[in-house]
């Protein structure tokens, strides 16, 4: 126990492996299933949901790169999954655990012929935070009266999350610190301000924090809500850094019509509503005044896999070194 405990405290492995999604992508065994991309990737259909969906991102990356673009077809993106394992004790030979699955956009410029680096994060996913919300949440609160959170809930997560961003894998492979894109939540309420950036359009400001900012403020990110010009929902933006000049408008653009496109997809209800949010907007996923988009994505399925990966990740990661991450926890400075 006591060489793992020293390379646990010491030296955390992480590895990093791409693939392109595209087309003809096909979910790897260590994909997290109920990931946005894994979702297009099954059934009949699979090659031309990928294709639909690749076609909406490039659509609305040129719609919104449109300087010196008339045609509405200068850029492409292209997009790469990077599964991040993390091994433990690999001194003694175990096994890599899948950790977090994140987007990497990458912009070929079809006029200079050139290939522009985009951001890392976009869709985050994560075997940890499925145990942490579908597991551990739950079982804590059946059979209560009232709905709480465990103490130091999200905090082994977060550590981990910011090990490996901190990491020399992580800054060998990105030039920039990680923006996750993910959807407001439909319980609170978000009133427009009078500040519009350039790229990311008008900021919202939230009535109160919800579970899943408390989560990822333990993961070192802040969250600031845009609405994008021609968008009808603002969106959660999760940075470390300074979202408005750490990263390049073209690489901004490039996380908005990604994610933007797997919530129209995921979340018509909010994202492809036949109406524009006003100035004070509550979303609702009962709403029925939206459109469809030719894409089939199955949320009864993701919603039952987010808790089977929950349990594997409890089983095969959380149980069989709670007392190690425990340890490397409490000694954590992160």
């Amino acid at each position: 126990m006591e060489n793992i405990q020293d390379t646990i405290k010491n030296d955390l492995v992480f590895t990093l492996n791409s693939t392109c999604l595209d087309e003809n992508y096909h979910p790897a065994s260590q994909t997290r299933l109920t990931t946005n991309f894994a979702n297009l990737a099954r059934g009949d259909n699979r090659q031309q949901n990928l294709r639909n969906a690749l076609n909406m991102i490039n659509n609305r990356f040129n719609a919104l790169a449109h300087l010196d673009n008339p045609k509405g077809d200068r850029y492409l993106v292209e997009l790469e999954i990077i599964t991040v394992t993390l091994s433990i004790d690999k001194k003694n030979g175990s096994n890599d655990l899948p950790m977090i699955e994140v987007l990497k956009t990458n912009i070929f410029d079809r006029q200079t012929n050139q290939h522009i680096e985009g951001i890392a994060g976009n869709n985050f996913s994560s075997y940890v935070r499925d145990y942490d919300f579908s597991v551990l949440l739950i079982e804590y609160n059946k059979n209560k009266s009232s709905f709480t959170v465990p103490e130091n809930f999200g905090d082994l997560h977060g550590k981990l999350y910011k090990s490996f961003v901190s990491s020399d894998t992580y800054k060998e492979h990105f030039k920039m610190s990680p923006i996750i894109c993910l959807s407001i939540s439909s319980n609170k309420t978000y009133t427009r301000t009078e500040y519009q950036h350039p790229v990311l359009g008008f900021e919202y400001l939230q009535d109160q924090y919800s579970i899943t900012d408390e989560y990822f403020s333990k993961m070192g990110l802040k969250v600031r809500f845009f609405m994008p010009q021609n968008s009808v929902a603002p969106m959660a933006f999760y940075h470390s850094g300074d979202l408005l000049t750490d990263y390049t408008d073209l690489g901004l653009i490039s996380s908005i019509s990604t994610m933007e496109t797997f919530q129209k997809i995921y979340r018509p209800e909010i994202y492809n509503a036949n109406s524009v949010a006003g100035q004070i907007y509550q979303p609702n996923l009962k709403h029925e005044d939206y459109s469809l988009t030719r894409v089939e994505y199955d949320r009864v399925e993701r919603s039952r896999l987010a808790v089977e990966q929950g349990k594997y990740a409890e089983e095969h990661f959380i149980k069989p070194y709670q007392d190690i991450l425990e340890q490397w926890s409490a000694n954590s400075a992160l």
